[in-house]
């Protein structure tokens, strides 16, 4: 006999995880735009950072006076993942297209500890009373991305490709002030591999302390646009010298 209740309550469940997915990834991303009317030769790769609501880019794009390849996608995780083309397929598709590549801006490594944490935390990432540091395995779940991340990087090299600019992670406000230290691990690890695991020349921009609760979305993780402009700005010094 078919236990109703049981049945409701795993509807239930599943309806309010998939919300809670769509909250972290974003409900709305940008197809690739591998066609500019400009620099073919600079690309930007990551997740919904850069392209939920886009301002990142346009606001580069605006004071570069040109544009760039774009094949951010809302929900990527770094490698994997089903929500979205991850990191690794998306320079895959943009090398695949033009492998004319100089320079890369992207970001990556955030939703492959964001999404778990949000739905059930089954890596022990979120800080509590009775866990006042993320688990070891988080930690672990952590240098997989930075190993992942020096794979990356070392491919691009070989590849050709001259320079990377890598946007780190600010501190999530609210209701995801609990993920701050396993963000701050996540972004030391991307520092180093940016900077000095890898055999790519990376530079590694790092936004925290800079992004107040105002500058994010009350979903607690997104740039709201001046929060989006704001970063942008930290990215300018770094990239337009190697355009």
């Amino acid at each position: 006999m078919i236990n109703l209740k049981k049945v409701v309550s795993n509807v239930v469940k599943a309806t309010a995880a998939t919300a809670v997915v769509l909250s972290v990834v974003g409900c709305t991303g940008s197809p690739y735009e591998e066609q500019v009317n400009g620099r073919n030769d600079v690309v930007t790769l990551g997740d919904s950072i850069f392209d939920l609501n886009g301002v990142i880019q346009e606001t580069l794009e605006a004071n570069a006076g040109t544009q760039f390849r774009d094949y951010t996608q809302s929900g990527a995780e770094l490698q994997g993942g089903s929500l979205a083309p991850s990191v690794y397929e998306q320079y895959a598709a943009a090398n695949s297209f033009n492998g004319d590549i100089n320079t890369i801006l992207m970001d990556g490594g955030g939703n492959d500890i964001l999404i778990p944490a949000t739905l059930f935390d089954p890596y022990g990432c979120r800080t509590q009373w009775y866990r006042w540091n993320p688990s070891r395995s988080c930690r672990n779940l952590i240098e997989d991305q930075r190993i992942n991340a020096v794979n990356l990087l070392n491919q691009m090299d070989a590849d050709g490709v001259a320079n990377v600019v890598w946007l780190g992670y600010y501190e999530l406000p609210r209701g995801n002030a609990n993920l701050t230290k396993a963000l701050n691990i996540g972004n030391n690890k991307l520092r180093s591999a940016c900077q000095s695991d890898s055999v790519a020349s990376c530079q590694f921009v790092d936004p925290r302390g800079t992004v107040p609760a105002s500058q994010v979305e009350s979903d607690d993780i997104h740039p709201t646009p001046e929060g989006s402009v704001n970063l942008a700005g930290q990215i300018e010094p770094v990239l337009f010298p190697l355009l």
